[in-house]
């Protein structure tokens, strides 16, 4: 068992909230994490833009993909796909 010597070396060894805090560590940590969350968000916007974009695309593409059908079946011809 742990007896009150045990006891108050590790909290001698710890660091307790208060000294994380104030330390500069501390604060250039949560730049460098505001910086990350900044780009992930960042990130985020850019690649929903481009799916959105996709999905658009894809719309288009199928769209002429029936008028070429149409086209084709009125003048007699078969389409071919590979």
């Amino acid at each position: 068992m742990l007896d009150d010597k045990d006891i108050q070396k590790l909290i001698e060894v710890f660091a307790t909230r208060e000294e994380i805090v104030t330390k500069p560590m501390f604060e250039e940590l949560k730049s460098s994490f505001n910086d990350l969350q900044t780009s992930v968000d960042a990130y985020a916007e850019k690649a929903d833009t481009y799916f959105q974009e996709m999905a658009m695309l894809t719309l288009k593409v199928n769209r002429h993909e029936k008028w070429l059908e149409k086209m084709a079946e009125k003048l007699g011809m078969k389409l071919d796909y590979y």
